[in-house]
């Protein structure tokens, strides 16, 4: 009986494969390693890979929303900007309290 695998581990299969590929130095049995890596059959990401080629995509993870990932990063750091200001000020206004004489 053939094995389903999920979707999110073929895609995450290929994605390592194509980077594999990508550089020299690793591009001579990139789908042996991960297939090993991964437990699959060496077979099997074989055709997953060419069926991706195939199909014209650049890389499994375009599905994901690149553009909406970052503009999710940017609002992020944009928070993280604003809270460090806060706490910036908050700590020259403590500091100050400190610096003043008592009653």
């Amino acid at each position: 009986m053939p094995v389903k695998y999920s979707d999110e581990l073929k895609a995450r299969a290929i994605d390592l494969v194509l980077h594999a590929q990508a550089d020299q130095d690793s591009a001579h049995g990139a789908i042996t390693r991960v297939a090993n890596e991964l437990g699959l059959s060496k077979e099997t990401l074989r055709v997953w890979v060419r069926k991706h080629k195939i199909s014209g995509h650049q890389t499994p993870a375009e599905s994901v929303g690149l553009e909406v990932e970052n503009r999710r990063l940017r609002a992020e750091l944009a928070e993280a900007k604003r809270a460090n200001e806060i706490l910036r000020r908050a700590s020259a206004f403590f500091a100050a309290e400190l610096d003043r004489p008592s009653k």
